[in-house]
């Protein structure tokens, strides 16, 4: 079979990092003689190199190639593109890794669609990575239709015929934003791109010693040098006007206006943010129109103005106020219709605990900032557009898995209101008021959100400002009443909403991931329940969501003899809300003894019990009554209690070859 795909990973020195990335490209559905991995040891000290040695040895798809330290990972990429035999190269970095479907799924999108690089959805793992660009699969991408300039890592699929034809390499030695450079003339000269949103494709991953290259403090001098190669390329392959003014616009906020701001700012010791300062003001008067940061969010406006007029002064004035900005929401309504959970939340940004405000002047909202006169004077002298684009502010809603940090939008229904500031003529405040609904057989971007924790989050892009928080530990009683348990899909799983412990923001379990189904049946007592003689049957409400009928199964245990009895019983939705329990008895079974009972709901895995706090007591003289549990079955709950917040043991995505990759690495040592 030809190559369909060369995945080219440079290494230096990554020690345990490389674990992961090894077991993924080992686990990939794409079969092994349709894929080659090849490593590019740029001179590492530590025992990689063996290590690689043993996995080429034992796996015919992956190769080594050892070469001298470079100092950077331009050159092992250049050497594994001119090694490389598949129709398509995938660049991973040696502490990430990739989604199992990733290469066959890129691979198929491409050909599908005739392209020649291929953008697949990314996670970080206490790694920044882009949000717009992946909100929803872009078969014909350009960077005139899609928001492709914000992502500039080189972690993407390239047609290797497109990369020779156009002799497209990355730059060479100890340098910073090679990848920028590459990736950017990829996306100009490339006929199509086409970005990839509904599958989980790649792992952006910080180091837990924060070690990666791009962690590391940078020389300011060197590193604005190689930013203006990138500017290079743009000026090389556009023509002046709104189009470069918009990519150049990338680089003016993200590695220039937005290094300026707030905390990250502020954080830097004072002869290195002089310096920092020093080299951004000589390219923004080099290099950037006035049509570049006229394009941006006020706020960044008002810093690029401060920078191009050389005011570090009043650019630290400006960080100090947005250093206290906060988003914050508040969980108004929460429940299920019809298998969708929806939210009902209201979100703002806040100062020093206090509502942010804008000041109305005529027909314009203006930003309202508590700055120094002096601050203020040098901001209008610049001409920088300080008004509020009230009408632009968003609120997104996102669920984001605890493990991967996959996270997916959800749809909003969103009011913007001004509300007044008592005892300040023409100061308001903006209060975002919206309706989120979480389908969990649909929120993945089309799928069903997979087993595992799912945090509720919400983004605010106001002004310039966008930032998350964490949504539920303010919430209203009816949202707190509203909170429940359902079972959907099929086959079914259970998807619990609850409060984390101990902040009581919101989350997902999908697939009983923790054991706080148990809690949800704790208020149940016997005289809820209703068991009839003649036929013996049990009934009981339980506070479930279910759509329509849902098989289960009432599990009895004799407390005394440990022996179990099974059957089977349904659940149907209540009228009144919740769902009614109804199981069949075998009251010739169950005679003379008390019983313990649990309900096995269905699972994407193995079914799993809850404990439910009742007992069944079956008296020899015949039929049979609910009681409170006997005192084990209580402390067996109750024994549960302070792990109810942890997610139960399970093998996480990554580590499902990691076991062959610590082999591996045991006999080398032998």
């Amino acid at each position: 079979m030809p190559v369909k795909v060369s995945v080219v990973i440079p290494v230096y020195n990554p020690g345990k990092y490389i674990e992961d990335c090894i077991a993924s490209l080992l686990r990939q559905s794409l079969p092994d003689d349709e894929y080659e991995a090849i490593f590019v040891n740029d001179g590492s000290t530590d025992e990689t190199p063996a290590l690689l040695d043993r996995l080429a040895a034992e796996h015919p798809h992956m190769h080594v190639i050892h070469q001298e330290a470079s100092g950077w990972s331009g050159k092992p990429r250049n050497t594994g593109i001119a090694a490389a035999k598949g129709e398509y190269i995938q660049f991973v970095d040696n502490d990430d890794w990739l989604g199992d479907e990733a290469l066959k799924r890129m691979y198929n999108y491409g050909v599908e669609n005739n392209a020649d690089v291929i953008v697949g959805k990314m996670a970080g793992k206490g790694r920044p990575v882009p949000l717009e660009l992946f909100r929803k699969n872009r078969p014909h991408a350009n960077v005139e239709n899609a928001p492709l300039i914000d992502s500039l890592t080189p972690h993407k699929m390239f047609r290797k015929e497109f990369l020779d034809r156009h002799n497209l390499r990355y730059m060479e030695g100890r340098r910073r934003l090679e990848d920028h450079v590459f990736v950017t003339e990829a996306y100009l000269r490339a006929e199509n791109v086409a970005v990839l949103s509904d599958y989980l494709c790649y792992y952006h991953v910080k180091r837990d010693d924060a070690s990666n290259a791009g962690f590391q403090r940078f020389d300011p001098v060197g590193y604005f040098k190689n930013l203006r190669e990138a500017l290079d390329v743009v000026e090389k392959l556009t023509e002046p006007g709104p189009l470069r003014d918009r990519l150049f616009r990338r680089w003016l906020r993200n590695e220039m206006v937005e290094r300026m701001r707030g905390q990250r700012l502020l954080k830097l010791p004072a002869d290195y943010r002089q310096e920092l300062f020093d080299e951004i003001h000589k390219v923004v008067v080099e290099r950037f129109g006035p049509g570049v940061a006229a394009g941006m969010q006020p706020t960044q406006q008002i810093v690029a103005g401060l920078i191009a007029a050389n005011r570090l002064g009043d650019v630290e004035e400006f960080a100090q106020w947005e250093s206290g900005i906060k988003p914050s929401g508040t969980l108004e309504s929460l429940g299920w219709e019809n298998g969708r959970l929806k939210i009902g939340f209201t979100a703002e940004y806040r100062s020093g605990g206090e509502p942010i405000t804008f000041r109305n002047d005529g027909d314009k909202d203006l930003l309202a900032p508590p700055l120094p006169q002096s601050s203020l004077d040098a901001i209008a002298l610049l001409g920088a557009d300080t008004s509020a684009p009230l009408g632009k502010s968003k609120v997104d809603l996102v669920v984001r898995e605890r493990e991967t940090a996959a996270e997916f939008f959800q749809p909003v229904e969103l009011t913007r209101d001004k509300v007044a500031v008592e005892g300040r003529d023409a100061f308001f405040r903006q209060v975002l008021r919206a309706t989120a609904q979480v389908d969990p057989l649909t929120a993945a971007n089309g799928a069903e959100l997979g087993a595992g924790i799912w945090d509720v989050l919400i983004r605010i892009s106001s002004c310039g400002w966008t930032k998350e928080t964490r949504l539920g530990s303010v919430r209203t009683d009816q949202a707190r009443h509203g909170r429940g348990a359902a079972l959907l899909g099929s086959p079914e799983q259970l998807v619990l909403p609850y409060w984390t412990d101990p902040h009581g923001n919101l989350s997902l379990d999908v697939g009983q991931k923790t054991n706080r189904i148990a809690y949800e049946f704790a208020g149940l007592t016997p005289a809820d329940v209703t068991v009839t003689q003649d036929p013996a049957r049990l009934t009981a409400p339980l506070p479930l969501h279910v759509q329509a009928r849902s098989e289960v199964a009432l599990k009895l245990t004799d407390v005394e003899a440990k022996r179990t009895v099974a059957v089977p019983a349904v659940l149907t939705d209540r009228p009144a809300g919740g769902a009614e329990l109804t199981a069949d008895l075998p009251l010739g079974e169950l005679i003379g003894a008390q019983w313990r009972l649990e309900l096995t709901l269905p699972s994407a895995g193995k079914p799993k019990s809850v404990a439910l706090p009742l007992a069944l007591q079956a008296p020899a003289g015949g039929g049979a009554i609910v009681v409170k549990p006997v005192a084990a079955a209580a402390e067996d709950l109750a024994a549960k209690g302070p792990e109810r917040g942890k997610p139960a043991p399970q093998p996480g995505q990554r580590s499902a070859l990691r076991g062959a990759v610590g082999k591996l690495r045991r006999a080398l040592k032998k």
